[in-house]
């Protein structure tokens, strides 16, 4: 897995998103910030997602789509349960995947950290094919931007814990943590 002088994944599926703008002058990307994403609610595989990223979601197409409705957001990239990434926003650019987010005193996490979804659930367990692929992403982007560190590799839960829960007690924090160990320096 490759990114190229733009941020983009080579090789991978992409879907650009229009939900994203320039990082503020100076920032650092230095956080990655886990999510998790199922549209309908614990559906998996379907347009939806893309179609959220790109404004083009159907509000009356389910009953949970109406709160959805308006809403401008999107991720840098998500990986489906067969661990295929989709990239919807260039790495460098800020995309629109934290909102409201506090951690260790720090706000706005949009502008310095890259947002990765997982297609799951808080509660249905993620496939090997995901921890391999995030665990691959996750090595690729900490060596583009090297103040990316395990440390920094949060759950969308730590820095929105009034709003968030994900990726939920599912993730399994340690397994992921050991995979990219091993892997950092081969």
């Amino acid at each position: 897995m490759t990114l190229d002088s733009t941020g983009w994944l080579c090789g991978v599926r992409r879907v650009a998103s229009p939900n994203w703008d320039e990082r503020p002058p100076g920032c650092a990307i230095d956080t990655l910030v886990i999510h998790n994403i199922s549209l309908p609610p614990g559906q998996f595989g379907g347009p939806h997602v893309d179609e959220l990223f790109c404004n083009r979601i159907d509000s009356q197409a389910h009953p949970a789509f109406a709160k959805l409705s308006g809403l401008r957001v999107s991720a840098h990239a998500l990986i489906n349960r067969g661990g295929q990434i989709t990239q919807y926003v260039s790495f460098s650019k800020r995309a629109w995947h934290a909102g409201e987010s506090c951690w260790q005193g720090r706000k706005n996490f949009n502008d310095f950290s890259i947002g990765i979804e997982l297609e799951g659930t808080d509660r249905a367990s993620y496939t090997d094919a995901q921890y391999t692929a995030l665990t691959q992403l996750s090595l690729v982007l900490m060596t583009r931007w090297p103040d990316i560190c395990p440390q920094r590799i949060v759950g969308h839960a730590d820095i929105a814990p009034e709003r968030k829960t994900d990726p939920g007690a599912a993730f399994q924090w340690g397994r992921f943590r050991r995979e990219l160990e091993k892997n950092r320096d081969l």
